[in-house]
């Protein structure tokens, strides 16, 4: 069964004409010219063959035909800004779900999330822990934070937040932190590296930064997560590596040392949308990560005695060998 409607455009035209009661003001309304609304109302006319409008002085007049015409539309046109509106008003009450690999979670989100619901008190954040938000195999949720390398996946609008910057760290009670110190950076070379599955690339990237040779790292504790990794630093196993952001609180706290400082690599912090998505959130959200993520403080974590002490060593350090 046929079901043609006369164009949407057309319709539009004519109930704000109708309800205004000018074609001027139709025109202003929906921001468009005095001739598109005329012609948008002749191609109505034409399809039923039956004026809608008369001429009533200087203005216009509804005939029966247009005041047929108009209770339905508007009627329409009424349930649809309803309808339109308690979307919007669902989709602002409704939560915001983030998802987050949970090293990621633990170690920045959580620890800024009350100033985020400061900041941001009609986002509703819900986070998700996720080890892989963008894999096109899991649920997809409102939106993912990760720290990425490009090319980006497929399906999903990427907002670059901020460089990763990695370096190594160290617990101020590590049994062997003194000799390391002393020494410099060369010592790194007869270290039984901690390190992590997740990120195998971590300290060869760091290595060719600081022109350790790759060969001359030695690994030794490995763990599945970043979480874990960091956990087994700051109870001083030994000399992990680990983005900037993630131990910024533990250095300021003393609980790390970064005696060798932090290198940019190729991958970004970045918050991941999925393409479908329009959400004003959204851009609120990447905004308020990308200012912290970029603060002084998250890119070059504040140094307590012992690591300006770390770094005075450094500055002096022989070159590799």
């Amino acid at each position: 069964m046929s079901r043609d409607l006369p164009s949407l455009n057309a319709l539009r035209a004519f109930e704000a004409t109708a309800r205004l009661g000018s074609v001027s003001r139709a025109a202003e309304e929906l921001h468009v010219t005095h001739g598109a609304i005329s012609r948008q109302l002749r191609v109505l006319e034409e399809a039923l063959d039956q004026p809608l409008f008369t001429r009533l002085g200087r203005g216009i007049a509804l005939t029966a035909t247009g005041e047929q015409l108009r209770d339905r539309v508007a009627g329409a046109f009424d349930q649809l800004r309803d309808g339109w509106a308690e979307l919007r008003r669902q989709r602002s009450e409704s939560p915001f779900v983030l998802g987050c690999p949970s090293s990621l979670l633990a170690r920045w989100m959580i620890p800024r999330l009350e100033r985020l619901e400061r900041d941001l008190p009609a986002l509703r954040l819900h986070l998700s822990p996720e080890e892989d938000p963008l894999n096109p195999s899991h649920a997809q949720p409102d939106a993912a934070l990760a720290i990425a390398t490009p090319p980006w996946p497929a399906g999903w609008q990427i907002h670059e937040l901020a460089p990763e910057r990695i370096g190594p760290v160290v617990s101020p009670g590590y049994a062997g932190l003194k000799p390391l110190l002393e020494r410099g950076l060369p010592a790194l070379r007869d270290e039984a590296l901690l390190h992590t599955s997740s990120r195998r690339q971590a300290w060869p990237t760091w290595a060719n930064a600081n022109g350790l040779p790759l060969d001359a790292l030695r690994y030794g504790q490995g763990f599945t997560r970043l979480f874990y990794l960091l956990e087994a630093a700051v109870a001083g196993l030994g000399v992990a590596i680990a983005p900037a952001q993630l131990v910024q609180d533990d250095i300021e706290a003393g609980r790390l040392l970064a005696p060798w400082g932090f290198v940019q690599t190729d991958a970004s912090w970045i918050l991941a949308t999925p393409r479908r998505l329009h959400d004003s959130r959204i851009d609120e959200l990447a905004t308020w990560l990308r200012q912290a993520l970029m603060s002084r403080a998250d890119v070059w974590p504040a140094m307590n005695p012992e690591t300006r002490k770390a770094r005075s060593f450094t500055q002096q350090r022989e070159p590799p060998r």
